[in-house]
């Protein structure tokens, strides 16, 4: 598609000579989202979302123009270089309407709701996101990226614009009515009746619908688009390990390989693009997202304690060292993504031509890198426009390092340590390149995530740098993003915390704290996590009906109060919330976060049946609820070796339904038996390490052994 370019060109400006001239707009010049203030010198008379704009649309009768976006969103680049670039869109927006600008990820709770409304409205979504609207904030079109003019069927903003301008004064009752019908019905969706409690043929309903989808050539669950949806992975590890089903562990160990494999991954920088354009897992969407690395991360964790296999731990290493390289600021905080675009092209960093691998490279180099790369003259990356080759190269492999080393003959250690060599080179020629824009801002939910990730990783790993990265992380939250009366703030950027934190900053953070607390036995991640919980059932809990509002009950009031529970790209807020109280509730021994959590899958129970594979997040803490799960506590000098030891036992087994508190055999323990009084009786016998395992509440004799202690666990050594 061809671009037009920036209004700061000398030529663009010849071409709006003589055209009527639009005074651009500096309010979002006063804001801190780096999408917005791409947009801040847009000739669009820009608003950020606020009072301010929608009374601007009621004193002068005028419809609202919403555009969401995201500062790394490819597709919003393109329409704001065609339109919101553009003199004679301008003219015309700012003629008819009050244009509003939202960064989705500043403000998840309006995308959530907008997007709905696109959903219902044209059986998709996407961003950008436009939405028309009435001064109510009541809808009555949507839709995802629009052209400047028609092209293909879809119509282009200078034809829209005039339409909707003349359809809001011509009939404007009518535009009102139909808004006015529409909210009703959205409404309606967020009223519906939950059902009875999940039973465990709930799990085997799932795993018969993704192994209906999985795709048995290149792994993953759908054909193009392809996302790696991590908590589907999750839910079949569990799966597995409960049922034994081989084919379970099958499409969980295909899938990870194919990704690894293919494009959406980054062999010379690390981390996983965003999604895959095609079904084989080569040609990605550019963008780096923080939550897939910590998602993702976690998924080849849990592969590698399943399966023992190297490479998934050589690909969480990897995935972290981007993170901690790329996206870490020096306070700890985690940045919220990389563009896809450089230069003004999508993938321009990350490509490769031969001829660049020829002079950049020895040609022994060079020559192995082609291969196995597959590198060609011809390219693999076509161009966005015409979809012609333009002799640029996605580094893919077509096999295991191993079987790439058998046919190049050589051992799989030699490939590895020839190739480690080259791609230092590479990386290092690649920075030189102009990068990818990063979006800097921090968000305690995605943080939240990355925290989880990283604990997790420093147990299975005993890698201390990792969980040393969690505690910073952790720490720069709770002093920037956590408020005087206990309450979270969404984001951070540039000095300023701001935005009511929503259900997904609470549940995925104190997911983070409960891997912070089972990775450093620090009583005091513990209990910030039950404060949290303490504050998000508060505030965000259905009394009524169960499950957590996505806003709290004193944030802004929208057009409607809803509640996230569908596990897309990111799982819900109300599926990890459901198995943070599961882990609480034995945890602490407060069986009210058990209640809590059952009813969350009451709440949702309705839909979760229709399409349980749509749900695996949620599942997953089904499964906790509803199979055999063990409460273990040690009790022991956390710094002895014995102690070491049985953690260690602990940590390298794959035993996903468990919770582990260790009670110190000094002073200490007082924090932990003031949380979980159970704990008082729980000593170390004779001085030594001491394990008490518990199997769904009802508890073994306590043993000094860990080989008496995995066997209780069922787990071989």
């Amino acid at each position: 598609m061809k671009q037009r370019k920036s209004l700061d060109q000398t030529e663009e400006k010849a071409k709006g000579a003589g055209k009527p001239q639009v005074k651009q707009s500096n309010r979002l010049m006063q804001e801190k989202s780096p999408y917005l203030l791409q947009h801040a010198e847009n000739p669009v008379d820009w608003y950020p979302w606020g009072d301010a704009a929608f009374e601007k649309a009621r004193s002068e009768n005028k419809p609202v123009f919403l555009s969401i976006g995201y500062s790394t969103c490819h597709w919003c680049h393109v329409m704001a270089h065609e339109s919101f670039e553009d003199l004679e869109v301008a003219r015309l927006l700012n003629d008819a309407f009050i244009s509003i600008k939202v960064d989705r990820e500043e403000r998840p709770d309006l995308d959530n709701i907008y997007m709905r409304v696109c959903q219902m409205l044209t059986g998709s979504g996407g961003w950008p996101l436009t939405i028309l609207m009435t001064p109510e904030k009541k809808p009555f079109f949507a839709g995802t990226y629009i052209p400047r003019e028609d092209s293909y069927g879809r119509i282009g903003m200078l034809d829209l614009i005039p339409r909707v301008k003349e359809l809001s004064e011509v009939k404007h009752s009518a535009v009102l009515d139909s808004a006015g019908k529409f909210a009703a019905a959205l409404q309606k969706t967020e009223d519906s009746a939950g059902g009875n409690d999940l039973s465990r043929e709930i799990l085997h309903m799932a795993f018969e619908e993704l192994s209906q989808r999985f795709d048995e050539k290149s792994g993953g669950f759908s054909r193009a688009p392809k996302f790696p949806t991590p908590h589907n992975l999750y839910f079949l590890l569990r799966y597995w390990h409960q049922s034994k089903d081989k084919q379970a562990l099958h499409m969980v160990e295909k899938t990870l390989q194919e990704m690894r494999q293919g494009g959406v991954y980054d062999h010379i920088g690390f981390g996983f693009h965003r999604y895959a354009t095609d079904p084989e897992w080569l040609i990605p969407h550019f963008e780096k997202m923080l939550y897939d690395q910590a998602l993702i991360a976690m998924a080849y964790t849990e592969a590698y304690q399943a399966t023992g296999k190297k490479i998934y731990a050589q690909t969480v290493h990897e995935i972290l060292s981007y993170v901690l390289r790329a996206m870490t600021s020096f306070a700890g905080g985690f940045y919220s993504g990389e563009d896809a675009d450089s230069e003004g092209k999508e993938g321009k960093f990350y490509v490769w031509t031969e001829d660049e691998l020829r002079a950049a490279l020895r040609p022994d180099e060079a020559d192995l890198i082609i291969r196995l790369f597959t590198v060609s003259k011809e390219g693999n990356f076509h161009d966005e426009a015409t979809g012609q080759n333009t002799g640029a190269n996605i580094f893919h492999l077509t096999g295991s390092f191993c079987e790439s080393a058998h046919a190049l003959k050589m051992t799989e250690h030699d490939l590895y340590l020839r190739f480690e060599t080259v791609r230092e080179k590479l990386f290092a020629i690649r920075g030189q390149r102009i990068h990818p824009h990063k979006d800097d801002k921090m968000l305690t939910d995605w943080n939240g995530l990355m925290i989880a990730a990283l604990a997790r990783a420093a147990q299975v790993f005993n890698t201390p740098a990792y969980a040393d990265a969690a505690k910073k992380a952790a720490s720069f939250i709770l002093n920037n993003l956590h408020t005087p009366d206990g309450r979270l703030l969404h984001r951070y950027r540039d000095g300023e915390a701001k935005v009511a934190g929503m259900a997904d900053d609470y549940a995925f953070f104190v997911w983070g704290l409960l891997e912070l607390y089972e990775t450093t036995f620090e009583a005091e991640h513990l209990i910030t996590a039950l404060a949290l919980q303490h504050e998000m059932i508060e505030h965000f809990w259905d009394a009524q009906a169960g499950g957590f509002y996505f806003t709290a009950d004193d944030a802004e009031k929208l057009l409607v109060r809803q509640k996230e529970f569908y596990d897309g790209a990111v799982p819900s807020g109300n599926s990890i919330a459901m198995l943070n109280l599961l882990r609480l509730a034995r945890m602490t021994g407060q069986s009210t976060f058990e209640d809590k959590a059952l009813g969350i899958a009451r709440a949702f129970a309705e839909s979760v049946s229709r399409v349980p594979s749509a749900y695996t997040q949620l599942l997953t803490a089904v499964s906790f609820a509803r199979s055999p799960s063990h409460e273990i506590v040690i009790a022991g000098d956390p710094q002895a070796e014995d102690t070491k030891e049985m953690i260690t036992a602990l940590r390298r087994a794959f035993i996903p339904n468990k919770v582990v508190v260790l009670r110190p055999a000094d002073k200490r323990s007082a924090a932990i038996t003031a949380i979980a009084p159970y704990t008082r009786e729980h000593t170390a016998i004779d001085g030594r390490a001491t394990a008490y395992v518990c199997r769904n509440y009802a508890c073994n004799l306590p043993t000094t052994s860990v080989d008496k202690m995995l066997e209780l666990l069922k787990v071989k050594k």
